[in-house]
This record gives C-alpha cells, sequence and structure tokens, in this order.
C-alpha cells in the first residue's frame, strides 16, 4: 500500500511556504498513465519537488541494472528547502540509486527566481512535471513571515496573483514545451485571480487534459486542486482552447465533461453564464448599490429609529441587532430596498447563494456595516430606481431560479470554489459583478409597463420553464 509522505512542520510554517506534499499514489494514478510510454524520450524534471514523489516512482518502471544510468540522464530534482533535498536524496537511494549520484542530480535551488539554465543544454527535450508551491498574493502581502515572496511579483510578473502561476510563466518564458502541473483549480475557474494569468499562459500552451477534483487530496490544505497537461503551441495564437475534463467529487463520483475555454472571456471555465449575462442585459437595467455603511448613517442621523443587523458583529451564531436612529430620506431607503444578498453557500441545499429577504431572515429592516465590509457577509441592495416590493419579490425568485439553473447546468463552475467542508456539495462563492450582472438582465423597465409581459414571466419562473424566460428575454432584448 502506498502511503503519504508528510513533511513536519507546523501548519504555519507550511502555509508560509506555500507546501502542499504530494502523494504517490497521486502520480501513478493520475500522471504515469499518460507518460509510461515515453520514459526515455525526455529528461524529467521537477523544479518544485519535495520529497521527489511525481518523479523518483518512474524508476519503478526502469530494469534494476538500467535505473543508476536513467537516473543520471533523465532525472532532476529540485527544491529551495535543504530538508526537502535531503529527503528527496534519501528517497531515490530507496530506489536503488546510490547516494553520491542521487546527489548530483537533487540540488538545493530557487527556482522560481530563475530557471536553471543548464537543462536545456541536453539533447533531449524537457518535460516539466511539477506540484509548484502556491500561495495568493493576498496572503502574501498581509503576513510578515510571506512577505519576502513579493519580489517574485515584480517587473515582468506585475498582475500576476500566485505563486504557482510565476512557476508557469517561467516556463512559458523558457520554452519548455510539455508541462504536467498540480495547481488550484483557480486557474480553470477563478476571475480577478487568474484572468491575467490564462490570458498570458494560454495565448502559448493548449490545455490536453484536466482532471479536477472536488475533494480533499492533500491532509493540510482545503484548497481545491486539478492536474494540468499542457503542451505548448507551435505558433502563439490567441483562440478557443477546447479540451477533456475529469471532475472529481469522490471515489464513485466521476464526471467526463468537454470543456471550451473562450478568450473574450479571459478563459474561464463556466462562461456560458458570462455569455448570458452579456447577451441578455436589458436596456435600462437597474442600478445596484451594495452595503448600509457607518459612514452614511453618521451623515443622516435623525430621530427615526429603525432596526438592523450589524455584519461585522456575528456571535453564538446570529447577528448582533441595534436600532439606528436615521433621518427620513435614510429610513425610506432602507426599509423601502428589501433584499440581501447571500455570497457564500452555507453548505445546506436551502443555504445556497442567492438573493434574501431581510425581513424574512434576519426580522430586521436592513443589514448594518459598522467597520470593514467583507464579501462573504450578508449584504443589502440598494436598486436605483426604486422598484416595487412586488416588483423586487419578482427579480428575487427571477436571480435565485436562475442562479440555479446555471449552477446544475455547468455544475456551479461559473463560481468560485470557497472552502472544504462537510456540506453535501462542494460551497461556492457569487462574486458582486456576478450579482450585478444577473441583475441588469432583469427586464424591469418592459415588466413595470406591460402587465402582460409581467404575467408571461412570472408565471415561467413559476413553473421553473427557463427556457420560456429566455424566450421572453430574447424578444425584450430585440
Amino acid at each position: 500500500m502506498v502511503k503519504k509522505s508528510k513533511l513536519n512542520i507546523d501548519k504555519k510554517a507550511r502555509r508560509a511556504l506555500g507546501v502542499h506534499l504530494t502523494s504517490v499514489d497521486i502520480f501513478l494514478r493520475y500522471i504515469f498513465p499518460e507518460i509510461k510510454d515515453k520514459l526515455k524520450e525526455y529528461i524529467w524534471i521537477d523544479l518544485y519537488a519535495g520529497e521527489g514523489n511525481l518523479l523518483l516512482p518512474i524508476l519503478n518502471e526502469i530494469s534494476p541494472e538500467e535505473r543508476v544510468n536513467f537516473f543520471e540522464n533523465h532525472i532532476y530534482l529540485f527544491d529551495v528547502q535543504a530538508e526537502m533535498v535531503h529527503k528527496c536524496v534519501k528517497n531515490a537511494n530507496s530506489y536503488g540509486i546510490p547516494i553520491e549520484i542521487a546527489k548530483k542530480n537533487i540540488k538545493i535551488r530557487d527556482n522560481l527566481e530563475n530557471f536553471p539554465e543548464f537543462l536545456k543544454n541536453n539533447e533531449l527535450p524537457i518535460f516539466h512535471i511539477t506540484n509548484p508551491p502556491y500561495l495568493y498574493l493576498g496572503y502574501i502581502r498581509k503576513h510578515k513571515e510571506t512577505q519576502k515572496y513579493l519580489k517574485y511579483f515584480k517587473a515582468d510578473n506585475d498582475g500576476y496573483q500566485d505563486l504557482y502561476q510565476i512557476a508557469m510563466i517561467n516556463d512559458l518564458r523558457n520554452n519548455i514545451e510539455n508541462l504536467i502541473y498540480i495547481i488550484p483549480s483557480n486557474f480553470l475557474f477563478g476571475a480577478s485571480v487568474s484572468n491575467k494569468f490564462r490570458q498570458d499562459f494560454l495565448k502559448y500552451y493548449k490545455i490536453l487534459k484536466m482532471v479536477i477534483f472536488e475533494t480533499k487530496i492533500f491532509e493540510f490544505t482545503g484548497t481545491n486542486i486539478c492536474i494540468g497537461f499542457f503542451k505548448r503551441k507551435k505558433d502563439p495564437k490567441v483562440e478557443p482552447i477546447e479540451f477533456n475534463g475529469v471532475k472529481i467529487k469522490n471515489k464513485e463520483d466521476l464526471i467526463s465533461k468537454n470543456y471550451i475555454l473562450n478568450p473574450k472571456f479571459k478563459y474561464r471555465a463556466g462562461s456560458e453564464f458570462e455569455e448570458f449575462l452579456e447577451n441578455y442585459r436589458t436596456r435600462n437595467p437597474l442600478k445596484v448599490k451594495y452595503y448600509l455603511l457607518k459612514e452614511e448613517v453618521a451623515k443622516n442621523k435623525g430621530t427615526n429609529q429603525i432596526a438592523v443587523i450589524d455584519a461585522n458583529k456575528y456571535r453564538n451564531n446570529q447577528y448582533k441587532r441595534l436600532n439606528l436612529q436615521v433621518e427620513d430620506i435614510l429610513k425610506e431607503k432602507i426599509e423601502s430596498n428589501i433584499l440581501y444578498v447571500q455570497t457564500v453557500d452555507k453548505g445546506s441545499i436551502e443555504g445556497r447563494v442567492g438573493l434574501g429577504i431581510i425581513a424574512e431572515d434576519f426580522d430586521v429592516k436592513g443589514i448594518y456595516v459598522s467597520s470593514n465590509t467583507y464579501r462573504t457577509h450578508p449584504i443589502q441592495i440598494f436598486l436605483e430606481p426604486q422598484i416595487s416590493i412586488e416588483d423586487q419579490m419578482l427579480l428575487k425568485d427571477y436571480f435565485n431560479f436562475t442562479l440555479e439553473y446555471f449552477r446544475k447546468e455547468l455544475d456551479s463552475e461559473f463560481l468560485t470554489t470557497y472552502k472544504y467542508s462537510s456540506a453535501v456539495y462542494t460551497r461556492k462563492y457569487l462574486g458582486l459583478t456576478q450579482v450585478r450582472g444577473l441583475i441588469e438582465t432583469f427586464p424591469i423597465s418592459i415588466i413595470k409597463r406591460d402587465l402582460k409581459i409581467k404575467k408571461s414571466f412570472k408565471s415561467a419562473i413559476n413553473r421553473h420553464e427557463f427556457n420560456e424566460i429566455l424566450k421572453i428575454l430574447t424578444v425584450l432584448s430585440n
């Protein structure tokens, strides 16, 4: 039985290094079958090797009498940590490679800083298989122990958002033709975190295959990951990327799907939702503003008392209730906007992202932000122009039905994965830009003046007939 190798460092240190050690069984199950017939055709490298579990198992396929020679001429492993290099050398020795020979091809090196040029002097082409460090730039900036990595995001790397992107762009700049990377699935599904990188990288590489995990495979991280098989294009080209993906939700639940990544939508998977938002944006959409802020309340103090929850104060599974003293105009604004958005799945089917009614869910009139705004808190929505309570209810029903339709059709891929939990599905995050975009498809101006269309629209929502809704929206958009 193959066991996962573990690094005996505490969680904080592991997070600071971006380290997620790869188990041998991941390599044997998902990667090795793709390369087993061409082992002697390449130099196999891992520039972020850890204990070497993504390359050293290859040696089991090489006869004992050829193994040392194969290692010397075909395998190179690197890591920035001396402890990992030491473990990797010992690991190679367990496959029958003498320690001194192992040390020649297993080195300490910071490959995020620059690519080891000597590897390109070999007659054989390079094939890079790796599980690089991943650490989000936002986290790096906020923590003293990780700020040393800011140097990687300067000059030509300005605009990239994660260490894994630095690793992959280094390979691109060094013309590495074949890549297999274990990386966060935000490569496919992320928006701002990955837009620029996908556009730069996929101009030069095509995706041969993706194995997408929606189940936890690394012990010390909740990050969803995918295994990407990349091949460099003969010529750089901005074009749709088509590939087969296998999504693994658990051992029994596998989904095979054909993906098409559209450069118009920054190669983001699940772009069919974005296409819908673009194609069916109404001519005179509602304007959307978020948050009842402390500053606005302070500027509009008055004698009217209005009950709210404080989104910044959550204790014992509930938000703190308080009464604000506001003037007439702000009171009217708060009470006439009854909707809020929940941007993060709670983990139950009833607690999925979408629009809700503040009074029904919190028994107050508004959602107050007493300090910093957080996109994961419940957020009150303010619409302009003001619309009736009845039309806001219709907007809620339309929004939630349409969102659930696309979640089913696209397996929620247009949403950002939030984190692992014991939920019956992978929890997702709905971006505020997506919220605004979906509200902007609500044909409010027509609904307000044509009761017949409004009745048909409402009826289609109640009957869960998305195609009928689409017909109505198509007619209205022409």
